[in-house]
């Protein structure tokens, strides 16, 4: 007991700060959506990735109760999706369907759903229109979503997603459709909801656009997960691929014949303009010390960037296969 006589709670338990997947499958009939997947997804934004057809809705639909695991268990901070009014307080999703109840305007469409939660009329409509600003669609909330553009549809979806404040936010698809401006505010959005501590997991099958956002990615493929974590270091797991590491210098020539003292390097090419090297290496930290002793011996480097540590390299190195080395 404490001293004020009430009990310590402490930190809550770490289960209620993750999303978790425990051996969970769906079939669809005799059609396989996901198997046995198990994860422990943290507080951030989390990139579901994979081509259509990977299991990326699937396990989003898991997420939020809209369809049942075959066999498996989730919970969502804690919560099961067998508690649908718990849950929905908690997580907000936009599918990336549109579906829409005919004749709304944009913030109508926002307060209609806030009113579900028995909440008052002038409190939904502050947390609506606080909603509708974050997303940067004022002066269109008061027109018919009917005539809504595909971006403008996308950026009312996530303002009733994000309207009562859930503390997981699921988003399928929510970059589809949106111009470069509104895509960068939109990614923003997404980078100031993970800082207060929300679990943002978004779905993409645009790979080059997860390098940009995302703090972990989640890899599927054909309903299974093939990888999971920070690109970096599911890229270092793939010990059976070579690291490509782009060095531009001064002298490539001389930098290529250095290189190949080391039995790791198995490749040494030669950029277009002759101004530097693309390596393929097998020990990227024996190349790396290497590297820093050529440049000691009169050797100008001007730049040394990994080529592949990113999220596409690392998806075609897990399931490309042979197509990923033509």
């Amino acid at each position: 007991m404490s001293v004020s006589g009430q009990e310590k709670t402490g930190p809550p338990p770490i289960e209620q700060s993750l999303v978790v997947f425990d051996n969970v499958s769906r079939f669809y009939g005799e059609v396989l959506g996901v198997n046995r997947v198990t994860l422990s997804i943290p507080p951030g934004i989390t990139s579901l990735v994979g081509p259509n057809g990977s299991g990326k809705t699937t396990l989003m639909n898991l997420m939020t109760g809209l369809v049942r695991p075959t066999r498996g268990s989730i919970r969502i901070l804690g919560v099961t999706p067998d508690d649908p009014e718990k849950l929905f307080r908690l997580l907000g999703y936009s599918t990336q369907f549109d579906s829409f109840p005919k004749g709304l305007t944009g913030s109508q469409f926002v307060y209609s759903f806030l009113r579900l939660f028995g909440t008052s009329h002038a409190e939904c409509e502050k947390q609506a229109w606080k909603a509708i600003e974050r997303v940067n669609l004022v002066d269109a909330a008061n027109r018919k979503v009917a005539g809504y553009s595909k971006g403008m549809r996308q950026r009312i979806k996530l303002a009733q997603s994000i309207a009562h404040d859930p503390r997981v936010l699921v988003l399928d698809e929510p970059l589809n459709g949106l111009d470069p401006l509104v895509r960068a505010e939109t990614i923003a959005l997404f980078r100031e909801l993970a800082a207060e501590g929300r679990h943002v997991i978004v779905s993409s099958h645009i790979l080059h656009e997860v390098d940009m956002i995302s703090d972990q990615v989640i890899l599927l493929s054909n309903g299974y997960v093939v990888a999971e974590g920070k690109i970096s270091g599911v890229r270092s797991e793939i010990s059976e691929h070579p690291m490509q590491v782009l060095i531009r210098c001064n002298k490539p020539e001389a930098l290529a014949a250095r290189v190949f003292e080391q039995d790791s390097v198995v490749e040494a090419r030669l950029h277009a303009d002759k101004g530097g090297l693309l390596i393929k290496t097998r020990d990227a930290d024996r190349f790396y010390r290497l590297l820093n002793q050529i440049a000691l011996n009169g050797i100008e480097i001007e730049s040394v960037a990994p080529a592949d540590d990113n999220v596409n390299s690392v998806y075609e190195y897990l399931i490309g296969g042979e197509e990923s080395t033509k």
